[in-house]
């Protein structure tokens, strides 16, 4: 039976994951940070060996932006220093890596999706680690998939949960209308993962959702879903007000997907109906 290890077991992709697989006949080995510190080497190295996964899943990340400016040597060992260490653990037992990363690694200041082969440029804590991450990636491992993803959600706490908790006690919410993006369904995200995961497809990808959409666009279509008569105010991110940097426009074109696979992530507005729906 096939093996698969996951890292990051808890988060909302690595719970899409087990959701993903639930109906397929893999062993997932399930793990999070007390149960394997991908920062240590030697313990990354035996946990692999004696296990022998056929594939690994790293899912976890430093993902708190603002955090990762303060705790700039804790991003950097979990985003940079835990995917190399996966990395070299998959050389060494001959496994498949597939190690996400994110639209952070883009300045986020041009006008056209993003594809893989687009410039890279890091503002942030956040996305200078997660670019080392997806380096240390590509210099050490010799089967992998890089995937890039963004403003991810699913079964746990992302924008739109905060969003529906903000209606149960504000008749309006104030969202940021100059920052574009594509929202995107974790399940999407890991029916992707499964689509590539037993191919030989390797290299960088882009996967997004479909389409994109400001975060006040992305609010009004939530509260317009759940049938909630809260009002966003649609202000600049200068209005808002943020201790980092994040990225004005950071779409991202799914250009190799849809290049070397017949698999096509779903349109935002569809995932996010579908979402809300199983809520």
């Amino acid at each position: 039976m096939k093996k698969i290890l996951v890292t990051g077991c808890n988060g909302q992709l690595g719970k899409a994951i087990q959701k993903e697989y639930e109906s397929e006949a893999v062993e997932l080995i399930l793990t999070d940070v007390a149960d394997l510190d991908i920062t240590d080497n030697a313990q990354v190295l035996q946990f692999v060996r004696e296990h022998k996964p056929q594939v690994i899943m790293n899912c976890a990340a430093h993902t708190a932006v603002d955090l990762c400016e303060e705790q700039w040597d804790l991003a950097y060992r979990i985003n940079a220093i835990g995917p190399r260490n996966l990395a070299i653990a998959a050389t060494q037992t001959g496994a498949k890596l597939m190690h996400i990363s994110t639209d952070y690694v883009f300045s986020g200041d041009g006008d056209h999706p993003y594809t893989e082969f687009d410039p890279v440029g890091p503002n942030s804590a956040y996305g200078k680690t997660k670019l080392e991450g997806e380096r240390f990636v590509q210099q050490f491992a010799k089967n992998y998939f890089i995937i890039r993803t963004a403003w991810l959600y699913g079964d746990g706490k992302n924008f739109v949960k905060t969003m529906l908790k903000l209606a149960g006690t504000r008749d309006n919410v104030s969202v940021v209308k100059d920052q574009f993006g594509s929202p995107t369904s974790a399940a999407e995200l890991a029916k992707m993962m499964h689509h590539l995961e037993p191919t030989e497809n390797y290299g960088l990808f882009h996967g997004t959702c479909e389409g994109s959409c400001s975060w006040a666009d992305f609010a009004d279509e939530i509260f317009r879903l759940a049938g909630l008569p809260t009002k966003v105010n649609h202000i600049t991110t200068e209005e808002y007000g943020s201790a980092t940097k994040r990225p004005a426009y950071s779409v991202l074109d799914n250009y190799m997907l849809r290049l070397t696979t017949d698999f096509r992530m779903a349109d935002w507005q569809d995932a996010i109906r579908e979402y809300m729906e199983e809520q």
